[in-house]
């Protein structure tokens, strides 16, 4: 984890913490959980603690944003995998403080924030956020047209990127408003107990982003294991947004 991954849409994966507590039908076969419990952490759950980690973890970014410079090349970094930096919770609001200061060090990752709880974003932005780091990317994950108002939290949040994760998909994301949005991850559910989905829906949603002018990623088809069905009536459809705060390369 980290220095590598298989998530079609980033280069590297970072956490703050290990844990969260479950909020809709989206998690319900959280990957997360399954490995926390793999290794022997009870971190699951409202009331229980979230494992944290040492200063030698929290350095790797430094090592990919040195590479990252000398390359001349950005690099995307997902945080969290493991855990929801919004998380009302004591521990994951301590170390958030650390991640905005090390994401002020690290000016070329571009850091992929998303959450389940975009309602909190805006209270726990760091005081110099203004219109917004330019290196920082906020998204919000919409299993289906149930939770579509999480994107009216985050489309009132300014960002050089705003983006939703519709993933794992389980229904229909029809009544989604792509205003203010620049980016749509389409993910069928992966794991063992996964859940089908119905070509419908990644269809029409790409037919909405063409309309919208918002870039459409297609991650993988509902399967037992991720990255299996990374095609789209027969096409590789994997668009990234346009950064509306310039960086440097």
């Amino acid at each position: 984890m980290g220095q590598a991954t298989i998530i079609g849409w980033t280069d590297h994966t970072f956490n703050i913490v290990w844990g969260c507590t479950k909020v809709s039908p989206g998690c319900k076969n959280c990957y997360a959980e399954r490995l926390s419990e793999r290794y022997g952490w009870d971190v699951w759950g409202p009331g229980k603690p979230r494992r944290t980690f040492d200063e030698k973890h929290w350095t790797e970014p430094l090592k990919w944003n040195a590479q990252a410079q000398k390359d001349r090349h950005r690099r995307r970094a997902f945080c969290g995998s493991m855990c929801d930096v919004f998380e009302d919770h004591p521990t994951v609001a301590q170390e958030l403080g650390r991640l905005w200061a090390l994401i002020r060090r690290t000016p070329g990752l571009d850091w992929q924030l998303l959450t389940k709880r975009p309602e909190r974003i805006a209270a726990n932005l760091p005081s110099d956020w203004g219109s917004g780091y330019p290196n920082v990317w906020l998204g919000t994950s919409i299993e289906s047209n149930d939770y579509a108002a999480r994107a009216d939290h985050l489309r009132v949040v300014p960002a050089t990127v705003r983006f939703v994760s519709y993933e794992p998909a389980l229904g229909p994301l029809d009544q989604l408003d792509l205003t203010g949005l620049d980016w749509v991850i389409y993910g069928g559910e992966s794991g063992p107990n996964y859940r089908e989905h119905d070509l419908a829906w990644p269809r029409s949603m790409k037919e909405c982003c063409e309309a919208a002018a918002v870039a459409f990623f297609y991650k993988q088809s509902a399967a037992p294991r991720t990255e299996m069905g990374t095609t789209l009536d027969g096409q590789i459809v994997r668009q990234y947004p346009r950064p509306r705060i310039p960086v440097a390369t």
